[in-house]
């Protein structure tokens, strides 16, 4: 998983006046925890668009005045009306502990079931893991060329080495579903199939209905 570094700057005071006055110079107060102690900070709301403003997850690395502490976003907040954001708080990485966060799913190959005229329904765009650091993955990889109309992989299926999914294991991640297509499309061979067995019926009936030769 790749890390990105954020540069953040001590908070000599924390309460609401403060992190207002900081909100308002373009900061955002933050928060680390899960080491020894915890660490009030601030960083620019610009220095975000590569940790929260994207589709992948990343370790931060979080530097204070040189000191610097590995960790993992936990929580983002933002503001109710104006979306603008407004507190976040990290979880720092400890060495044999393990780690639960949101990891992104990526589906690979073309379905056989959307091939015969399916319609692919991908419901859980981001899984919840737990594991150590070292075996977390950057994202969850699913091939799913196999699948054909009406199958569908759910959380229980996914098999992560060291990972533990944290959601219910019937949950379906990604299906493929009947569609109007391969709904017309079965119907339009019962009438050919129907025809045919009058057809073969014949036969025996008129082989019946002839007269038995003399002798």
């Amino acid at each position: 998983m790749k890390v990105v570094t954020l540069s953040g700057s001590p908070r000599a005071n924390v309460g609401k006046v403060n992190a207002t006055s900081l909100r308002n110079t373009g900061k955002v107060p933050c928060v680390l925890y899960g080491g020894k102690e915890q660490t009030h900070f601030s960083a620019d709301e610009t220095a975000f668009r590569h940790i929260i403003y994207t589709p992948e997850v990343c370790f931060v690395e979080i530097d204070i005045n040189g000191t610097k502490t590995k960790a993992v976003l936990q929580e983002a907040q933002y503001h109710k009306i104006t979306d603008k954001l407004i507190h976040v708080d990290f979880l720092e990485i400890v060495n044999g502990k393990p780690v639960v966060m949101n990891v992104p799913v990526k589906l690979h190959g073309q379905s056989e079931g959307v091939k015969a005229g399916g319609k692919l329904n991908f419901k859980q765009r981001m899984l919840k893991v737990k594991g150590l650091a070292d075996k977390l993955p950057g994202q969850i990889d699913i091939d799913i060329t196999n699948l054909t109309v009406g199958k569908g992989v759910s959380v229980g299926d996914i098999k992560i080495d060291g990972v533990e999914l944290l959601n219910p294991k019937n949950i379906s991640v990604v299906s493929v579903n009947m569609s109007r297509a391969v709904v017309e499309e079965t119907p339009a061979a019962a009438p050919a199939a129907a025809a045919a067995k009058p057809a073969a019926a014949a036969a025996p009936a008129a082989a019946a209905a002839k007269p038995a030769a003399k002798k």
